[in-house]
């Protein structure tokens, strides 16, 4: 599944084409080169509307669990609070 881009113009001219390429994944409808609206098949949408779970499980990257991640550790320097 890839995504296509298509002009508003080509998209009011030939929307039969762009429904067409929603087979093949999502349609971004551009207006001056910036992407303003998204056509995708129904069965697309119902999934991203009714599926179960909490918005941390639609947000997780399961394939991100092999990213290694080691930040180096931050030492501050604190001073004791001058209370006088």
């Amino acid at each position: 599944m890839g995504a296509h881009y298509v002009s508003s113009k080509d998209f009011n001219r030939d929307p039969g084409r762009a429904k067409k390429a929603t087979d093949d994944g999502t349609v971004f409808i551009t207006n001056r080169n910036h992407p303003t609206h998204v056509l995708l098949r129904i069965d697309e949408y119902r999934k991203l509307t009714t599926s179960k779970g909490s918005i941390v499980d639609k947000l997780a990257l399961p394939a991100a669990a092999d990213i290694e991640f080691d930040p180096p550790r931050v030492r501050i320097g604190l001073k004791p609070a001058d209370l006088d």
